[in-house]
């Protein structure tokens, strides 16, 4: 990787500025393992961008793949963007200083590309605080050639509409497999002096790629999509979404950068494989990143190494979606103790089955405090677990438990989702009770072998529907509904024998309707974001800068309904919003999945028999793995559900 000192880099802040802020390393950069380049010697300049605080941002692993990967091309400079925390924001706008890259310090507005990572649907008005402080146009149709071309990408893309105006085009799907192909046809463009529009139409013809300005958009009286029609020729009526098949032979970033203030993660991540064998119905990752794929345990030995040698991290995370279903889960795991343990490395395995070899492991790695265990049930009762297709029973749910009692621990997190489709309130109690069961179960342990008290803490989330799973037709709770049943489990937790032992926490109400409203939003809602933005909201998912009266006011004022996308089923045959796009996994399928949720059948995993999802057309993963006659997979690792 070229690094170029010969470019002097002054800070965009003076001191004054920075001293007067709230931890300013945050807009300094310089962090270790930083790439530093000179930018006049480059042909092309692109700046990354995650749109909350940078301690979430550096933690985001995404970002830094693609850091490394296009600082490795020496044509490419490649640098970083955050969103300025409100302290900030203010000294900004008042000293009249554009929003400016952290490696250079210069404008963005400078920039060629500017890429921004969607991750959750409540970051989408500080999409639009760092366009409007880097002083490039809201819209992407009131762009000129002096300005960056905007990107979207990540799993908020997958219904890109609600906030499709504000983008120049989406990348759907892994950032490895065509990017270099984007960035070679943009230094040709450049060089030929070609217009903005001629290079989104030659981006258009590229796989996976969408340009929301070439697609009109109809509705019916309803309000619901009548139709979303290409109006250019290069536009494809059908996006098929990127996938890297090969993940031991792609880029990873062995020198991830390191910063100076804690980040969310401060650790090194390490990820196994992508995707999930698990068919859980509320799930969109699950969905999304079909077919599962893994990555060579040769290969993340010597990346693990690389990484730890070159961060300084005491700690190293296993990042999967369901680490337990890696193939060579245990053989990495005693590799890692065995190579780094006497040097204080910590290993952190999140998504893990609670089994013998996971507290093996973690007895091994943890240190003589014993910190909590997290189960995830997600639904109380086993009718619900079932209809969720979470494939886990209350007897796997209370033997991990046992386990971990028996080996020391007595802190126990369970996680539940309220106003998941089909629940009543038994269900609602099932939650109760069973973080009651659990409680019971550590008093049948001797007294003399306990480790005091047993702590319970048993948190809710209110169910959301995504995109591109089973229960994107069906209707979202409404926030009244939503407080009623988390009164009942209230209720419920403070009559169980055990109440004492239990700690309940929930997710704000508000915060998660609006979320439902975009996530299966459409393109009217950006006139309801922009009018959000223009009247003070920041750092949504914040739950001290959320402004409900803010967002109240727009809604009447669009005249848009929050029950139109959040409390109405939809028809099996309504059209969509992010129908346009090919995830793989079908939408006749989907339908077949939401079928047996009403009925409350489970669909076994895919290394138990291929349930026919669709991502089969990528030829490779888990759908090309030798099966038995059975149709299960010969995978060497023991296929039993996570908790």
């Amino acid at each position: 990787m070229e690094n170029n000192k010969s470019f002097h880099r002054t800070l965009a802040l003076s001191d004054e500025i920075l001293l007067s802020i709230d931890k300013p390393a945050r807009y300094i950069g310089g962090e270790v393992n930083m790439v530093v380049k000179n930018p006049r010697e480059m042909d092309i300049r692109f700046c990354m961008c995650f749109p909350d605080v940078y301690e979430v941002g550096m933690s985001h692993l995404g970002i830094q793949i693609l850091y490394d990967m296009f600082n490795q091309r020496p044509d490419t400079y490649c640098e970083r963007v955050y969103s300025p925390w409100p302290d900030m924001d203010a000294v900004l706008r008042e000293k009249n200083i554009p929003l400016f890259a952290l490696e250079s310090q210069e404008p963005l507005k400078n920039f060629d590309f500017l890429g921004i990572t969607l991750q959750y649907e409540m970051c989408y008005t500080n999409i639009l605080q760092i366009l409007d402080l880097a002083k490039i146009p809201l819209h992407a149709t009131d762009r000129t050639e002096e300005d960056p071309i905007v990107i979207g990408g990540g799993p908020c893309a997958y219904n890109p509409e609600p906030i499709a105006e504000f983008f120049d085009f989406f990348y759907l799907g892994e950032g490895e497999t065509v990017y270099n192909e984007i960035l070679d046809k943009y230094k040709e463009h450049k060089a030929c002096g070609k217009s903005r529009r001629e290079f989104l139409e030659i981006v258009a013809d590229i796989e996976g790629m969408y340009v929301p300005q070439f697609y009109d958009v109809a509705y019916h009286e309803d309000g619901t999509l009548k139709s979303f029609t290409p109006n250019n020729a290069h536009a494809k009526k059908k996006i098929r979404k990127q996938v890297e098949m090969n993940l031991s032979d792609t880029f990873y970033p062995k020198k991830p950068l390191v910063p100076y203030i804690r980040a969310i993660q401060d650790r090194v991540v390490l990820e196994i494989q992508r995707g999930c064998i698990r068919g859980c119905r509320f799930c969109q990752a699950g969905m999304l990143y079909r077919p599962i794929r893994e990555r060579d345990v040769s290969y993340l030995k010597e990346t693990a190494r690389e990484m730890l040698r070159s961060t300084g991290h005491e700690e190293i995370s296993l990042s999967s979606l369901s680490s337990s279903d890696y193939s060579c889960l245990k053989e990495l795991v005693y590799f890692l103790i065995d190579e780094f343990q006497g040097e204080g490395v910590n290993i952190s395995l999140p998504s893990l089955r609670i089994d013998a070899f996971a507290l093996d492991v973690m007895n091994k790695v943890q240190d003589i405090t014993k910190s909590s265990l997290t189960f995830a049930p997600e639904a109380g009762s086993q009718r619900m677990r079932n209809v969720i297709n979470k494939g886990l029973t209350q007897e796997d749910i209370l033997n991990g438990a046992m386990q971990a009692f028996v080996g020391g621990w007595n802190k126990v997190k369970l996680y539940f989702m309220l106003g998941l489709p089909g629940e009543q309130e038994e269900d609602i109690r099932g939650i109760a009770e069973l973080s009651n069961e659990i409680a019971k179960a550590y008093y049948t342990i001797p007294k003399s072998e306990r480790n005091g008290k047993v702590q319970i803490t048993t948190s809710t989330s209110f169910f959301v529907p995504k995109p591109f799973t089973p229960f994107q037709w069906v209707r979202m709770d409404t926030a009244e509904e939503f407080m009623e049943k988390r009164k009942v489990l209230s209720a419920a937790i403070k009559e169980q024998l055990n109440a004492k032992s239990i700690k309940y926490n929930w997710h704000d109400t508000d915060v998660t309707m609006l979320e439902g409203v975009f996530a299966r939003g459409d393109r009217r809602c950006a006139a309801l974001l922009e009018g959000a933005y223009k009247d003070g909201c920041r750092f949504d998912s914040w739950s001290e800068y959320f402004r409900k009266d803010i967002w109240d006011r727009q809604f009447e004022k669009t005249g848009l309904s929050m029950e139109f996308y959040t409390s109405r089923e939809r028809d099996k045959d309504e059209l969509f919003p992010w129908d346009f796009i090919d995830v793989g996994v079908t939408k006749s399928f989907l339908y077949r999945e939401y079928e047996k949720s009403k009925q409350a059948v489970v669909t076994p995993n895919c290394r138990k028999g291929c349930a026919g999802c669709g991502a089969k057309q990528f030829h490779g993963g888990v759908c090309y793995e030798p099966r038995n006659e059975a149709g299960e997979s010969l995978h060497t690792q023991v296929l039993i559900p996570d908790c």
